[in-house]
């Protein structure tokens, strides 16, 4: 099939099928599909990147009650979004939807554009965000390919090869341009994201309720599971942090705001160190002084994307030494109640531990 194009007849006996599933079959009760518009759907996209239906319901309807509008969420504060973010992962996708707010109110009058390519231009939202979008919210004609669209026609059309490749990808793109019709744009999109998501899945697809297994060339191979492609395997390198669970006098625990960039960027943390060694000239630096040793009291493997990151949770009793040297950074003393602003998952699992369940 590669290099190959769609008849429109062959377009049409792809598209058919899928529409008439999804008529019988498809979902139309997810919160993000009530009131639908521009700005509730964009918000649902970017949750949903890289994160299950079931997981991220919860967080939308709480971010949906607290930011409304688009407007609402321009005005928050990061720590106010990111604190709705938390547990929730990939906390980029939260800092880029606030940017893009506000450069929405910036540039746009407050309202998403309705033209592809100016929303493309928008932080944190590519070619098959926009087109979902566009699609669920307007109605208009784009093709998408998340990861489940890319897995069904990856699997129908036998696309050998990981969809990061370039051509593959853009064979892939072919294909759902093809198969996308000008009429019921919205369900189509919709429809094939939930054959993904609960027919066509990654490891055990199930082929005889899909609506278009007949013409599926991977299944008549008898290899759906081998579509599509492996990303080329690479060791995962394990990395090493020892985290500080410093407490005052008053049993509070210190927390440090994380650079806005990189690892859990912009969120708060426990201090970090590389090595033990250096516990004591950190709590120098940040005008503290230690009452006695620190000891491990914690160790556990948090996982990323790209790498395996073992924490060591030091514990250690402290005073202040230097008032001025401490509040030059942004630091907190946390006992108990809503942080300000979001944390990690593994601080969060840490914290649990050290002062019982955050509020």
């Amino acid at each position: 099939m590669t290099g190959a194009t769609l008849t429109p007849e062959q377009s049409t006996a792809f598209a058919e099928p899928v529409l008439a599933w999804f008529d019988v079959h498809g979902r139309k009760h997810l919160p993000w599909q009530q009131n639908k518009t521009p700005y509730r759907v964009w918000v649902s996209e970017i949750m949903l990147q890289q994160t299950q239906v079931a997981t991220v319901i919860g967080y939308y309807e709480k971010f949906m009650a607290s930011y409304a509008s688009l407007q609402d969420l321009a005005q928050a504060s990061q720590d106010d979004v990111l604190a709705h973010w938390s547990g929730l992962g990939y906390y980029a996708r939260a800092r880029n939807l606030h940017a893009c707010a506000k450069r929405v109110m910036e540039q746009h009058n407050g309202e998403l554009p309705q033209n592809l390519e100016q929303l493309m231009d928008l932080p944190g939202i590519g070619r098959s965000t926009a087109g979902a979008i566009l699609s669920l919210s307007l109605g208009q004609s784009h093709a998408i390919l998340d990861g489940n669209v890319k897995r069904v026609l990856a699997r129908h059309y036998a696309v050998a090869g990981w969809p990061g490749k370039t051509d593959v990808l853009k064979r892939l793109w072919s294909l759902s341009e093809a198969v996308t019709p000008a009429q019921r744009t919205a369900d189509f999109n919709q429809a094939m994201m939930d054959i993904g998501a609960t027919l066509c899945t990654r490891t055990q697809p199930d082929c005889q309720r899909c609506p278009i297994s007949h013409s599926c060339q991977a299944l008549a191979a008898g290899q759906p599971t081998q579509y599509p492609g492996r990303k080329p395997k690479k060791q995962t390198p394990i990395k090493q942090t020892v985290m500080l669970a410093l407490e005052n006098p008053d049993g509070a625990h210190l927390l440090e705001r994380r650079p806005p960039t990189g690892i859990w960027g912009g969120l708060w943390s426990l201090p970090e160190v590389q090595e033990v060694a250096q516990i004591d000239r950190w709590l120098g630096d940040a005008g503290l002084v230690a009452q006695g040793s620190p000891h491990s009291t914690m160790r556990f493997r948090h996982t990323f994307s790209h790498y395996h990151l073992d924490i060591d949770v030091q514990a250690l009793s402290v005073n202040v030494s230097d008032q001025s040297v401490l509040e030059a950074a942004e630091r907190v003393w946390y006992n108990s109640g809503p942080l300000p602003g979001g944390v990690a998952a593994p601080v969060s699992k840490i914290l649990n531990s050290l002062v019982g369940e955050l509020l």
